[in-house]
Formats: structure tokens, sequence, C-alpha cells
């Protein structure tokens, strides 16, 4: 009877889910690198994470099976990773299986030569497929091995590529301009779904970066089309089956055009970074749904998400007993069950149909129609209406709490925890609510506190242990959610340590070279190959974020070097800006802040706090604030706190003051 794998001794719930299956899995560890080169085996490294669906048919198919399992133990060394936890090595093992021409995914199979360099890779294998994969490389190993080092040298030269070299990314000059911007946004723009919102075809994917970059777009240019696109998209999300209509929060992606079936897992990181997008969308267009869509998702991220020493859970699965949605998913009997009367307003709000909406006789909850459209029709009032949506709400929850829950991946991710800060900091500028302001301290002192090991941030905590060096992907989060919880909080620990943060990345990640940053520490294990992430995906580059961090430290602490790196990565961007410009849209939205400097409001005297949260309240998404009540050592309250009686506003851009004033008002007459 098998009991269980070396996977027993991780802390990753991906990992634990495979600890016991008859594979004798490894860990990525030097341990199983050494017994591979000793034993002279190939490697099989397996990649995914653990609200990954087809990860799961994989490992029910085939690596619970007694019989395939002894195939790879005899032939192979078998290596489980958590791409969450080591993104570096998803990324190298990703490329590589790109370069052999198969579309990326996880579950992420590569094999590799016993010294890591990787010659055959695929995603998901049917149970009969990866059979007879598993013979043909123990075959070819023993009889072609010639041919496959070959293989394996040739893509490990691929891998160790440069990005900058592989798109030729050079500065053209640092003199940016707007029919730059306007050339990429047209490029874009063919790409809008103009009837359902979003980009592209099914399956489609939040990706906020790009409507936050659209927001900006439109402020500079009043560009009618780009709030249009914000619009529309954020209001079929936020109505469609990719919200939790019940308990808030986005799931992953919808499976469909029309954000109605979604993925069922939710992410920290999308619903962390909705939380900006919603919150800024709603500074300019007021719209009611969009505050509806912070204050659900802040609550489902507090309860759902939430450790008791504030850290952020990092996902919930899609699956429940063994069936992808259960957890979320309603037949109409049920829901006659438990809402007796006036069912027929709640039938006709979530769009349920008898004989189900979706697969089986099932009904997954969305909207067509936003709930003024809704009043109208039924001839109830909008207090009336919300009054019996919370209802509804809390009546089909305490019904889902009996059901099996969907299982918790609660590893806490530094990065991710980042973007939830700088989602909370946003949410609390626009809504004042105080409970949004501590639920992001508590969880950035958590992170300073216990993500931390000798000034170096770590990028995964679990069971009071934090592990793994942190990415530049961590430290870029985390530096901008700091950043965020500063102009919020105006506690200034959070500026200082994002810009000790800083210093720590341009000492161990920055290439004086190609003038980017590493994604991997120079401390850390030395891997085949050390990448740069250029590209924005569902989470802006790790460079991207660290060149507009950079640009905001160097304003927050005069520090024209910061703004020189930040600018020259820009510049050898903005060829991409014009060509691809919906993979690299955080890049696009630092092109705006450059394009019309970005304003310093400094406020000094008693009433700092209530005036910055006013202007808080504007849209006016390239500013950076800063306040006191009391004395202040940051170069921006220089020769400003004379008199702190009275409170002032200075309105700052590149490096030229307008006179100070003394009430908001006259500091939005001169933004």
């Amino acid at each position: 009877m098998h009991t269980s794998n070396r996977l027993i001794h991780e802390t990753s719930p991906y990992l634990l889910q495979h600890a016991h299956n008859p594979v004798n899995w490894y860990p990525w560890s030097e341990e199983a690198l050494k017994i591979a080169r000793f034993e002279d085996k190939p490697i099989i490294v397996s990649i995914g994470y653990s609200a990954c669906h087809w990860c799961h048919v994989m490992e029910r198919e085939s690596f619970e099976d007694q019989d395939i399992a002894a195939i790879m133990n005899e032939f192979f060394v078998c290596i489980k990773i958590d791409r969450e936890e080591r993104p570096d090595l998803d990324q190298i093992y990703m490329d590589a299986v790109q370069a052999m021409g198969v579309n990326g995914g996880w579950p992420l199979n590569v094999f590799l030569m016993p010294d890591g360099k990787p010659f055959y890779g695929g995603t998901y294998f049917p149970v009969q497929h990866w059979v007879a994969l598993l013979r043909q490389i123990s075959n070819a190993f023993r009889k072609q091995r010639n041919e496959l080092s070959k293989s394996a040298d040739n893509f490990a030269q691929i891998i160790a590529q440069s990005e900058i070299q592989k798109y030729s990314l050079s500065a053209q000059n640092q003199d940016f301009k707007i029919e730059d911007l306007e050339t990429g946004f047209r490029q874009m723009a063919e790409s809008f779904d103009k009837q359902e919102g979003g980009v592209g075809v099914a399956p489609k994917f939040p990706m906020p970066s790009i409507y936050q970059f659209l927001l900006r777009y439109y402020q500079l240019t009043q560009n009618q089309e780009a709030i249009n696109q914000v619009n529309r998209t954020l209001e079929a999300m936020a109505l469609g089956g990719i919200y939790d209509q019940i308990r808030g929060g986005f799931a992953r992606y919808s499976v469909d055009g029309r954000w109605f079936a979604p993925h069922f897992e939710k992410m920290l990181y999308d619903n962390g970074q909705l939380l900006s997008l919603y919150s800024e969308a709603y500074s300019l267009t007021k719209n009611p749904l969009y505050k509806k869509v912070v204050y659900e998702t802040i609550e489902f991220i507090a309860c759902e998400l939430t450790s008791n020493e504030s850290g952020f859970f990092s996902a919930l699965d899609a699956d429940s007993e063994g069936e992808e949605g259960k957890f979320y998913i309603w037949e109409y009997e049920e829901l006659q069950q438990i809402l007796h009367e006036n069912i027929e307003l709640f039938l006709d709000y979530f769009s349920i149909e008898k004989e189900g909406n979706w697969e089986k006789n099932y009904n997954i909850l969305y909207r067509k129609q936003t709930d003024k459209a809704f009043t109208e029709k039924h001839q109830i009032s909008l207090s009336e209406l919300q009054t019996k949506v919370k209802l509804w709400q809390s009546t089909l929850s305490k019904r889902q709490n009996q059901r099996p829950r969907p299982s918790l991946d609660d590893k806490i991710l530094a990065a991710w925890n980042g973007l939830t800060i700088k989602g909370l900091a946003n949410s609390f500028a626009i809504f004042g609510k105080a409970s949004f302001l501590e639920l992001a301290q508590k969880n950035a002192d958590f992170i300073l506190e216990k993500m931390q090991k000798n000034g170096q941030l770590q990028r995964s905590y679990k069971n009071g242990k934090s592990r793994f060096l942190g990415t530049l992907e961590d430290y870029a989060c985390v530096i901008e959610g700091l950043i965020a919880l500063y102009q919020v909080s105006f506690e200034e620990k959070y500026l200082y340590k994002a810009q000790k943060l800083t210093e720590y990345t341009l000492t161990n990640f920055y290439d004086s070279d190609e003038e980017f940053f590493f994604y991997t520490d120079k401390t850390g294990e030395k891997l085949i190959a050390r990448k740069k992430e250029i590209f924005d995906n569902v989470i802006p580059a790790s460079n991207s974020i660290m060149a507009r961090n950079l640009h905001h430290l160097s304003l927050f602490f005069e520090r024209n070097d910061y703004e020189e790196i930040a600018q020259k990565m820009l510049a050898k961007m903005s060829k991409l800006i014009q060509t691809k410009t919906r993979f690299v849209s955080n890049w696009s939205s630092l092109m705006t802040e450059f394009l019309e400097p970005t304003v310093e409001i400094v406020i000094t005297g008693k009433e700092s706090r209530k005036f910055a949260s006013e202007i808080h309240k504007q849209f006016i998404p390239n500013k950076i604030i800063c306040a006191t009540e009391t004395e202040s050592k940051l170069p921006l309250f220089q020769n400003r706190l004379e008199n702190l009686e009275k409170t002032t506003i200075f309105v700052c851009r590149d490096k030229a003051c307008l006179l100070p004033v003394h009430s908001v008002k006259e500091a939005l007459a001169q933004l």
C-alpha cells in the first residue's frame, strides 16, 4: 500500500494534493537534480496550481494510477512544481514549450535531460497519450541520446535569449509623442468586442491593466471610444456570471464571449486589481454598479480570503465534490424551496430558467439589465429592490454554506497581496470607508513583519513560515501597494519601506547593460536562464510596474536617477506601445504620465487629511499626493511647513509650482 511521497513535507496546497500519489514525486530541489544526474535519468517536470481544473483531471487519470506511476518511477525522476510558488521555473519551462511550437497552459509537463535542459513538452495529455509518450521518451533516451541532447542544447539557447534582443528593443529617443499612443490605441481598438465588451473572442479574461490604460488615455485625449469600451466591459462583467452575484468577487475568466459562464476558480490577483479598476472608473462615471462591485468584492476578500494574521490567501478552487462550479450553481426546484414567495421577481432579476440556463438543468446567476432598468420594468422603487437583493443574497449564501466548499489555496503570495493592498487603498481613496484602509494596513504590516528575511522579501507564506526568495513581481507589486497605501494613510513608514525595497531591486535585479530588471534575485538559485518579464498579462509585467514605481518614487524623493531609469525603460518599449498596445497596456499607462507630467499635490496643516480625501474622490489618475499635519523630512515638504495652523495645498508639475491655495476648490481649479 503506497502511503506518501516527498511532497508531504511541502506547504503548497497544490503539492500536498499530490503527496499521496504513487508517483515518487520530488519538489524542485538540488536533491532531485542530483539523483537525476547520478542515476542518469531524464526528468519529468510537471507544473500546475491548486485551482487548475485540468491539473486535477490529469492527476486522477494518470498520476493516481499504480501502473503508470510504476513506469514514471522506473525510467524518470519526477518533479512537481506549484507555478504560483515558483513562477521563475514556470516561466523558463513555459518558454521552452512555446519554443517547441506548443500553445502554453497548465498542467505543463516538460521532459528534461539529467542536466535540466528541456527537450520535449506539452500541456494536458490524455491517459493513453501519456503512457505512449513515457515509453517513447524512455526508449529515445536509451537509443537516440545524442539527438535529444542536441535538441535540449538548442532549446536551452532559445530560452536563454534575452527578451530585449528578441524584440530588438532599443531606445529610439526619449521624446514621447501622443501620436505613438494614438497609433497604439487604434491598433488595439480593432480587437474590441463592441457588443459584449472585452477584447478578442472567447475565452475572455478581465485584463484590468487594459482598462486602466483606456481610462488614462481617455483623460489625456477625451476619446469617447476609449471610455465607451471601459463602460461596456465593466458593466457586462459586473452583470455577468463571471461575477459572483451572491457572494461578490470575480472568477478567473469567462468561457464564452458574453461573460456568462465562468471558469469558477476565484483568484486573489484578479480581485485585487479589479478593485482598483472599478474604483477608478466610479470616480469618473459615478456608476452605482461599480460601487456595489467594489464593496461586495472587498467583503468577499475579507470573509473568504483573509487569514487570521491578515494575509490574503491565493485562490478558491473551481471544483467542489469533483464537479466544476457545483458550489455556485442552482436548480430551479431548489430556488423555489428556499425563496417561496416573490420568486418571480428573483427569477427575472437573476435570469433563472425552469430547465436551467446552463448545463444539466443548472442555472448560473447573471443579470440582463441594471437595477435602474429593472425597477422601471417592474415598477418598484430602487430602495425596495436593493432590500430584496440583499435578502436574496443572504438566503442563498446561507444555503451555499451547507454545501461542501471549493478547496482554498491558503498560501499567501507577496505579489498578489501587494496588488490587493493597492486595490484596497484605491477603494478607500474613492469611497472613504475606514474598514478598507484598515484591511490594507493590516495586510501591509503582515507582509513587512512576516514575509521578509534579512531584508529580502519572500515569495510565499504558510503555517508560520515564509519561503522562496521574492521575484521581481513580488518586489514590484509590494512596492506599488506601499506607495498607494502611503497616499491614503500618510504614514511615511510605508513610503520609506517602498524606497528601501526599490534600492534592493536596483542592487540585486537590475541589469545595467540592458537597462531592465531580471525576474530573479542575483543572490538566488542559478537556473538554466535568467529571464526578464516585459509583456503585461493578466498581471502586468514586473518591469512595467517597476518602471512606474521608479517614476513615482522619483517625485516623492526628488531622485532624478530613478526617473532616468524609468524613462529609458519606457523609451525602449515605445515601439511595442505602437504595435502591440494590448500586450503592453501598463507601459502605455506609464507613457500617459510622461506625455502630461504627473501632478504633485502637497498638503500641509491641520485639515490636510480631509483635503486629501476630497481630492482623491476626483478622477485624477496621473497624480501623486502627500499630506502631513506635523513635521516631516520628506523632500516635498521642504520649506512648506512654516504655518501648520492653516491648511495649504501646493500644486506642482515638472518642477514648477503654482501659487499655494487654502481650499480644495481652488486646488481643483489649478488642476
